[in-house]
């Protein structure tokens, strides 16, 4: 009696999951009758005419420096990519919805929000503080207001579009993530352009070159962290999941994204033109790097929930055990302690990425069998009895 009671919790607590996760819906990107959709082509429209603007009183003369940022840039993406799919594990989000993010990133929150609005606020320091002001603090009282808000417009926009799929803080850091690479790589772009035109156009190849090393290097600790962070914070604040909504979390992660921002863009002003300058870029890399961590693994943990809550009616079939739950659903420790378990770390990866697929195809499918749940279940089967 005792084991039907738990089967009934669990297979309410799944169907409970797949309901507030909204994990298996699709993404449709033409609504007409959205006003989300016409502000999202408001956007990217105009920025897309800003940037026909701006490449295209020199775009012919500097045609080597752009051909050669669009590619180096373009080969950039690939490992960001591959990072970004691993971290979209948890009910994952579809690939057109990141992929609408990444245009809004790229286009409409570069040139139709940030390219206009940094300009006209740096003139206002400017005739504020004096230029020797200007020159050492402008950039980061600016950038972190205009850039990260533009961002974020494009995270509000697909809960216009998506509001079942973008629910929770973890969903609000893979699309912030997207949405700021794609910030990224076209700002990238525009340093390459505008570091030809001050070479007048000479050796425009070395100069892309030049630029993709730096921004690059630069870019682990950018733009994609930035959003990841601000954006799972605007998630905390709005709380779109039952029980996740805690504002003081939201707002104090999304004021430490912008404090970054202005630290990488002010670091000679806080260096003082001392030797510091030299040591800072490291510090506040490190000190970047471990709040990432940090928002992520708090970020993640409803998804997690909803990744057990899914699986566990699977402990019945047994095409899932108690470590390989723990492991699909847990931390990274967890996921070290399988491998010891196992004693092989490509088994545990074959398992683990088995009831991942399992856990999609439960989704997709409501939490009721389909062909592919049992394929699916039976190629789990399969790999734990090899």
């Amino acid at each position: 009696m005792s084991d039907v009671t738990v089967t009934g919790n669990a297979r309410a607590e799944q169907l409970a999951a797949i309901e507030e996760s909204g994990w298996g819906q699709p993404f449709r990107f033409l609504q007409p009758h959205n006003v989300s959709f016409w502000v999202y082509l408001l956007g990217v429209g105009g920025g897309l005419l800003t940037m026909l603007k701006y490449f295209g009183s020199g775009g012919s003369f500097y045609t080597p420096a752009l051909a050669g940022g669009v590619l180096l840039f373009g080969l950039y993406l690939i490992p960001w990519l591959l990072l970004l799919r691993h971290h979209n594990r948890f009910t994952a989000q579809p690939a057109k919805l990141l992929a609408t993010g990444f245009v809004w990133g790229g286009v409409a929150a570069t040139f139709w929000i940030a390219l206009p609005a940094n300009g006209a606020l740096l003139e206002i320091w400017a005739k504020a503080g004096g230029t020797s002001f200007a020159a050492d603090w402008a950039a980061g009282l600016t950038a972190p207001i205009n850039e990260e808000w533009g961002k974020a417009l494009g995270l509000v926009l697909l809960i216009g579009l998506a509001p079942r799929l973008v629910r929770s803080a973890y969903d609000g850091f893979i699309i912030g993530a997207f949405i700021g690479l794609g910030f990224q790589v076209f700002e990238d772009v525009l340093y390459v352009y505008n570091g030809a035109t001050q070479q007048y156009g000479v050796d425009q190849f070395v100069t892309s070159l030049q630029v993709f090393v730096t921004r690059g290097a630069a870019g682990i600790v950018s733009h994609a962290l930035f959003s990841a962070i601000f954006c799972a914070g605007l998630m905390w604040v709005l709380g779109r999941t039952p029980g996740e909504r805690n504002v003081l979390r939201g707002v104090l992660t999304m004021l430490a994204a912008m404090v970054f921002h202005f630290a990488w863009d002010d670091m000679g002003g806080l260096g003082g033109g001392t030797a510091a300058v030299a040591v800072l870029p490291f510090v506040i890399a490190v000190i970047e790097l471990i709040t990432l961590f940090y928002v992520l693994r708090h970020a993640a943990r409803r998804e997690r929930a909803w990744t057990r809550a899914l699986l566990t009616p699977e402990l019945a079939t047994g095409a899932i055990d108690p470590p390989l739950l723990d492991a699909v659903s847990g931390l990274h420790k967890d996921r070290k302690a399988y491998r010891k378990h196992l004693h092989s770390r490509r088994t545990a990866r074959h398992l683990q990425e088995a009831a991942s697929d399992l856990s999609r195809e439960l989704a997709y499918s409501g939490g009721n069998e389909s062909a592919a749940v049992t394929h699916a279940r039976n190629e789990l089967l399969r790999l734990r009895n090899k």
